[in-house]
């Protein structure tokens, strides 16, 4: 009987990668010239980030766009570190950049949904572009996203993130990153916005002005999937999610287990806001995953056979994505990946369900 619930499960499961890749490979048209790119306005909302803002304003500096359509505005959210002084030290002879802080409260609480919304608010562009503090950007970066632009319907487009790989551990994180993207990316392709990640996304301002902004959205810990949602509700409003390594951008990874923890927690609170789709997509990685898990129990061929052809439509779905993304992955880092994979995917449901419904995140405490 285990055999047959597994077989089910697994040909759903492999069912739903092949789906995934159909939508994450599907083509869109780009503007051609950089003279029609529209004008945009890159935000990055900045808390306690010293170790990294450097890095991040050096490679926003480098971006390719046409120097009378870009603004670069970072939003100091209230650091309590040196983070304004090494940005105010760094913008000082460039006109693209400006430093602000959050002069208003326009989100019910503090975070950064406020500060992206302040952020927005005195931007000027076309099209608003997101990344975050903690990462570093192609120098092609903006120019692709704003490419996807060619007509009004256009909404949003997203874009890839990979991490840090120093380590196994950032390895690790890294595939499930990119792993992540690619159902958002084979979803949203397909007609359903389920994901998305706000270091790698941009949005047209008409649109995100048509939903309220993030002042119109009930607070959420992933203001971004919220923001996504509400612009996928416009009438003839399209997004998309190309898989284009013009527009990928690197984040740090996650230190330890503990940080990994309240980022996945986090996460998961988010998703508790999803659609049916995504319910059911989760719904179906945790029971594979859960079976996977317990195969070694009801050991025989028939099962190991089952949980290769799982582990094999991972493997391949990730490979795929490394593919066009010009990443690169090695068959072991592959399989700490499944190990971790696996692990977090099954005990995500009960972290939600049997503690406490409070989120860590960037020194502030929400419930």
């Amino acid at each position: 009987m285990f055999e047959v619930i597994f077989a089910i499960a697994v040909f759903l499961y492999f069912t739903q990668i092949a789906v995934f890749l159909i939508g994450a490979n599907k083509r869109y048209e780009r503007l051609g010239d950089d003279a029609n790119l529209p004008s945009a306005s890159v935000i990055v909302a900045a808390r306690n980030e010293e170790e990294n803002i450097l890095a991040c304003v050096r490679s926003l500096d480098k971006l390719e766009y046409p120097e009378d359509k870009l603004e670069i505005i970072i939003v100091d959210d209230f650091s309590e570190d040196a983070t304004h002084e090494i940005v105010t030290d760094f913008i000082k002879d460039k006109p693209r950049f400006k430093l602000i802080t959050p002069q208003e409260t326009l989100v019910e609480r503090p975070g950064k949904a406020n500060a992206l919304a302040n952020g927005i608010k005195r931007s000027k562009g076309e099209i608003i572009l997101t990344t975050d503090a903690d990462c570093e950007v192609t120098p092609t970066w903006a120019k692709t996203l704003a490419s996807y632009y060619v007509n009004e319907k256009i909404s949003f487009v997203g874009g890839f993130t990979a991490q840090t790989r120093a380590s196994l551990f950032e390895a690790m994180q890294s595939l499930d990153f990119i792993f992540l993207l690619g159902v958002a990316s084979g979803t949203m392709n397909l007609g359903q916005s389920l994901s998305c990640i706000g270091n790698n996304m941009s949005f047209r301002r008409k649109a995100y002005d048509k939903v309220g902004g993030y002042e119109a959205i009930p607070f959420s810990v992933t203001e971004d999937f919220a923001l996504v949602t509400k612009i996928a509700e416009l009438p003839e409003s399209e997004n998309i999610y190309p898989v284009d390594k013009n527009a990928l951008v690197r984040s740090k990874a996650c230190k330890t287990v503990r940080d990994i923890y309240w980022q996945k927690k986090r996460w998961g609170t988010g998703g508790l806001a999803s659609k049916f789709a995504g319910y059911f997509i989760m719904g179906l990685g945790f029971l594979t995953n859960l079976l996977l898990l317990v195969s070694p129990f009801f050991f025989s061929s028939e099962v190991l056979t089952i949980a290769f052809f799982k582990i094999l439509s991972d493997y391949l779905f990730l490979h795929s994505l490394h593919k066009k993304l010009g990443e690169s992955f090695s068959f072991g880092e592959f399989l700490v990946f499944e190990i971790y994979y696996v692990l977090y995917v099954v005990m995500l449901p009960f972290v939600l369900a049997f503690t406490p419904r409070r989120i860590k995140w960037k020194a502030r405490e929400y419930r």
